[in-house]
């Protein structure tokens, strides 16, 4: 299983950028993606969640209303688009897949990429 995320940087607030998450090794629908991110000094905190197989998908109260989570099943590919960035928004973003249902808990995936780093300048 590996795990590739991209589309990191450094935006201005109020911008937006689209995440990817490339995926292989394992059978895209049997699985859930779910996009975590951390700041230094903090856990790992839920931001959004799609269920592959179902097409079920949720955003974190944090962000929602702002990023939304949308897959290419054919590219096996999953994108997080976060639209109006706040400074608070800064963290390496990570996606993490699981073969069971979404969940908040970051324990839960053993699958990880190793992160791409987003800066919202004020």
């Amino acid at each position: 299983v590996q795990l590739v995320e991209s589309g990191g940087g450094l935006v201005q607030a109020g911008g937006s950028l689209r995440l990817s998450c490339a995926a292989s090794g394992f059978t895209f629908d049997n699985y859930v993606i779910g996009w975590f991110r951390q700041v230094p000094g903090k856990e790992r905190e839920s931001v959004s969640c799609i269920d592959m197989g179902r097409g079920v998908s949720y955003v974190g109260d944090s962000v929602q209303g702002r990023f939304g989570i949308s897959s290419d099943n054919a590219k096996n590919t999953v994108y997080l688009q976060m639209n109006n960035l706040k400074p608070e928004d800064t963290a390496i973003y990570y996606c993490a897949a699981d073969n069971r249902d979404c969940s908040k808990v970051a324990t839960r995936y053993p699958y990880w990429g190793p992160g791409t780093q987003v800066t919202v300048s004020s």
